[in-house]
């Protein structure tokens, strides 16, 4: 489902109002605000042009209001790969002449984590509106720099947590703050794959460079490069920020390449509530994929495959009703239908019902990018922003305690301690929804 479809769907519901005014930020994708960009253009330059800069390209490619002027890597192989893709597109070796280019509005910045802050408050100070992969910076202190930057300059800053644009997840939050799943009283995420997340060096000595998510010198690994995509779910389905968190890591299988950041890793986040939201993820078994788990008193809402399960015993026959319904929408549980009906007690057997109709479901497996996962309406409104100067509200904070979590966590692995996060690094934020 697309956003056109998504606001559609909304509208035929009665909801648009209502998702409009839950999540603000997504106004910057409806038909009015791209109207009101229509025949302008973005003037954009790319800075790291390797799998994910392509990944973004390639959807770049889908908006007419969009105009590749530069691109820049110091990685030739890279750059000359993306300039097949924008052939009129000014090339640079180093991303600070880029900057100086009085024809870039706009930036997007897709090189390694350890780059993120400099470049991005580098771009801003020039006058660039900025997108910048997640996570927001390397450390808790640069990420408060890098947020304190942007509000001094009332710049514009988006981060590459597309979740947010993402439409199943704004319909399954839209549905937990309606409490259609009760109380929320837990949050589980996990993320597996089965591969050495190693990519292929044509010579020895760009085995750093290239490999850089594997060495603690460039990467915060697991936490920075896949939880921190999750840890805004405890966020967005309670409204509030965790408060403590503790976690585990180690290298258990890639241990005998040379890498230095954990290949398994296990994090507890506790809410004020009491609530505990847990990721893990293990990179040497891909048996369950990735999962983001919403459980109320009521109910289940698996975000990942768009599907609300209830705790509630069904009437007779309705097990069978959900069945064909599931089929007819095009979503199919991984559990074994058994049965016409179902009990409370058996209800994990039952097939759910889909949140919305057409969802493409990701396996995680892809280190680059899946599709429809909400980064083509992420990157329609940061295009937004950069012709209109308009900031999104609230996703900003969202993103910038993503990265706060996702560092602390990381922390708390390697002290073997209970970890809260320094009222030093805390910003103003206002809950989602």
């Amino acid at each position: 489902m697309n956003r056109k479809e998504f606001l559609a769907d909304c509208g035929k519901k009665g909801l648009a109002g209502v998702a409009l005014s839950m999540f603000p930020w997504l106004e910057s994708c409806s038909d009015k605000a791209q109207q009101e960009v229509k025949g302008e253009k973005a003037r954009i330059g790319m800075i790291g042009t390797g799998s994910r800069g392509l990944y973004h390209i390639k959807n770049l490619l889908r908006m007419p209001n969009v105009e590749m002027v530069a691109l820049c890597d110091d990685y030739r192989p890279h750059l000359e790969d993306a300039a097949q893709y924008y052939p009129k597109a000014k090339l640079y070796d180093d991303y600070r002449k880029l900057l100086e280019d009085k024809n870039v509005d706009g930036v997007i910045v897709t090189t390694p984590l350890y780059l993120h802050g400099r470049m991005t408050m580098d771009a801003l100070r020039a006058g660039k509106r900025v997108f910048c992969e997640k996570s927001m910076a390397y450390t808790l202190d640069e990420a408060l720099e890098v947020y304190n930057c942007r509000k001094e300059l009332n710049g514009v800053l988006f981060i590459g947590q597309q979740r947010l644009f993402d439409p199943k997840y704004a319909k399954a939050m839209q549905m937990i703050h309606e409490g259609k799943i009760g109380k929320v009283v837990g949050v589980r995420n996990y993320w597996y794959r089965n591969n050495d997340w190693r990519r292929e060096v044509p010579s020895p000595e760009l085995e750093r460079r290239i490999n850089w998510r594997l060495y603690s010198e460039y990467s915060r690994g697991l936490m920075t490069e896949l939880a921190c995509h999750h840890l805004q779910n405890g966020s967005w389905a309670m409204g509030m920020l965790p408060e403590k968190v503790m976690g585990s890591g180690s290298l258990l299988h890639w241990n005998k390449d040379g890498r230095d950041v954990y290949d398994a890793v296990s994090a507890i986040f506790t809410y004020p509530n009491g609530v505990n939201m847990t990721f893990e993820s293990i990179i040497s078994n891909k048996h369950f994929g990735m999962g983001e788990q919403i459980l109320g008193t009521e109910g289940t809402i698996d975000l990942v495959t768009c599907m609300h399960y209830t705790d509630e015993p069904a009437p007779k026959g309705s097990g069978m009703h959900q069945l064909v319904a599931q089929i007819e929408s095009g979503v199919m549980s991984n559990s074994v239908f058994a049965g016409t009906s179902w009990a409370a007690e058996t209800s994990p057997l039952a097939p759910g019902m889909p949140i919305m109709d057409n969802v493409t479901i990701s396996t995680g497996e892809s280190t680059v990018g899946a599709e429809a996962d909400g980064s083509i309406e992420i990157m329609e409104a940061f295009v937004h922003a950069v012709i209109t100067g308009k900031q999104p509200e609230k996703v900003l904070e969202e993103s910038y305690y993503a990265t706060q979590f996702a560092l602390l966590a990381d922390k708390a692995m390697h002290e073997g301690a209970i970890l809260t996060l320094d009222d030093k690094y805390r910003v103003p934020y206002t809950p989602l929804g």
